[in-house]
């Protein structure tokens, strides 16, 4: 019988089971968690609150999309045996200027962004303890020093109880407001809301359920875990569908929390993470102050779950980039990528304190207005970027036969691609870019 002793403590490779098991379960989690943020339950609030249940079979297609993307870089991953920066560098230079800039400027504002997030529900929580820069700073402060000092076992078993939080609160909420379930049903099937806009809100819906480069970091992640080669494809594979079986939970309790408690009372919320704090307030009107207590008790698990996630995972993206660079051509082997020395590694240590130090800056200064319009035509090519890269990749002689994309993967990838580059489009289109100048 295989030997399947975990030792993603000490980053070796172990060896795969025989067949698949829920017990193996890890990396998926993590990217469900990092992948949903505030913002993300913020969308799906207010589709519910503007189109009732309309949308949900959006939020559905949306979890199958990103199943797709994050199974492609897991499985060049564990094919290939080389990292998905390896893959990139093949492809050009071109894309180590990209995912430089990126990592860069994306890393800047989004650290400002995680702990700001962070903050809110723990000073709505505790109001007269600090103010809200200084709870963000502590959340990066703290996330700093876990993801500093344990490694990729210790950090999994944290975010799998926060995913439980999670998930524990947003099901409750759901069944809370008593959800029409006949219209629910009605709202699987395709229809667009007759409203102005409606194409571009449906897709922005579906290409906003769960991660960015979070699904980049999935085959890190995956190799983090001990999985370095195709034994644990169908384990990875079975991973990668809780983990979106799990996002579509989160997305899809949210909506019916939308479509019920907003929706039904015509009640608009804000865009953005103080959307979630006016829900805690309406939530302590209808139910009660241990509702909307325990309401954003969840807001911060979901909040410190990306923030922590981003931490760790982009910091092994940015490691591996240096690590690769400065080998000038060399591929990193898959026995390198697990051996656990990535995250003690200076790059990867680096990143982690430009996420955290420089961002305390625009906690208290604001954000300046030029970096904000890149940092967000930056985000919005990032998933093109991933899902044509991952296209080319895995059709081509840089990965084993056996392992390529077949007709499904294809389609998956390419409606992808296009998705998400007619998002990038409308959102570098709705740049101010005169002011910019």
């Amino acid at each position: 019988m295989a030997d399947t002793t975990d030792n993603s403590t000490t980053g070796k490779a172990t060896s795969a089971p025989r067949k698949s098991s829920w017990k193996y379960i890890g990396p998926g989690i993590v990217v469900a968690a990092t992948g949903v943020g505030a913002g993300d339950l913020v969308a799906t609030l207010i589709a519910g609150s503007n189109f009732g249940y309309t949308l949900l079979w959006a939020a559905v297609i949306g979890c199958l999309v990103k199943i797709s993307l994050a199974e492609a870089a897991g499985r060049w991953h564990l094919s290939t045996g080389r990292t998905l920066f390896d893959g990139w560098a093949s492809l050009g230079r071109w894309t180590t200027w990209f995912f430089a800039v990126y990592t860069v400027i994306w890393g800047f504002v989004y650290g400002a962004a995680a702990m700001s997030s962070s903050a809110l529900p723990l000073q709505a929580l505790f109001p007269d303890v600090m103010d809200l820069e200084w709870w963000a700073v502590a959340c990066g402060l703290v996330g700093l020093v876990f993801v500093w000092f344990n490694k990729y076992a210790v950090f999994e078993k944290v975010m799998t109880v926060l995913v439980g939080v999670m998930f524990l609160v947003t099901v409750y909420l759901a069944i809370r407001v008593t959800p029409n379930l006949p219209d629910a049903f009605a709202g699987l099937l395709p229809v667009l809301p007759d409203e102005k806009d409606s194409v571009l809100n449906t897709l922005g819906l579906i290409g906003g359920v769960g991660g960015t480069i979070t699904l980049a970091a999935y085959g890190y992640w995956v190799n983090a875990k001990g999985w370095t080669d195709t034994g644990w494809m169908k384990v990875m594979r079975l991973d990668n569908r809780v983990a979106y079986a799990t996002t579509g939970i989160f997305v899809i309790a949210m909506l019916f929390v939308g479509a019920e408690l907003l929706h039904s009372a015509n009640v608009a919320i804000a865009s953005g993470d103080k959307g979630l704090i006016q829900l805690g307030d309406i939530l302590e009107d209808e139910y009660g102050p241990a509702t909307a207590k325990f309401f954003l008790i969840g807001f911060f698990a979901t909040s410190y779950t990306s923030l922590i996630g981003v931490w760790h995972g982009v910091s092994l993206m940015f490691a591996d980039f240096v690590a690769r660079y400065r080998t000038r051509g060399g591929e990193l082997k898959g026995e390198e990528v697990a051996s656990g020395e990535r995250e003690r590694s200076w790059p990867f240590r680096a990143y982690l304190l430009w996420l955290t130090f420089p961002p305390i800056v625009l906690l208290f200064q604001g954000e300046p207005f030029r970096l904000i319009i890149i940092y967000g035509v930056l985000g919005a090519a990032f998933l093109p970027f991933l899902a044509g890269t991952l296209l080319v990749l895995l059709n081509s002689s840089r990965t084993p036969s056996q392992w390529r994309n077949g007709p499904l993967s294809n389609v998956m990838l390419a409606v992808a691609g296009l998705l998400f580059l007619v998002l990038c489009v409308k959102q570098i289109w709705d740049q101010p870019w005169a002011d910019f100048f």
